[in-house]
């Protein structure tokens, strides 16, 4: 086991990365990862929330501004859309 992986002492679960998915969704743009933890309809772990925003952030689903607001960015209809006007490559 490498430093990260000892250091993770619960995994996340599909459903909690949904969780927190769909409340970045309702509330991009408002707050920071503190608020939008209070926010999660179930309490988490924050360890957990904040590896979850990590893989997030990874994925290119969220981005932090530079006041630690956090932004949902994913929107895969917009994708399909420039992909089939060839304006980005699949």
């Amino acid at each position: 086991m490498n430093q990260e992986q000892k250091a993770i002492l619960h995994s996340p679960t599909l459903e909690s990365v949904i969780m927190v998915e769909n409340t970045i969704q309702k509330y991009s743009q408002e707050c920071g990862k503190y608020q939008l933890w209070k926010k999660l309809p179930k309490k988490m772990m924050y360890q957990t929330f904040l590896v979850i925003l990590n893989y997030l952030k990874e994925s290119g689903k969220i981005i932090i501004d530079k006041d630690g607001c956090i932004i949902w960015t994913y929107n895969p209809k917009r994708i399909k859309e420039l992909i089939s006007k060839k304006l980005i490559l699949k």
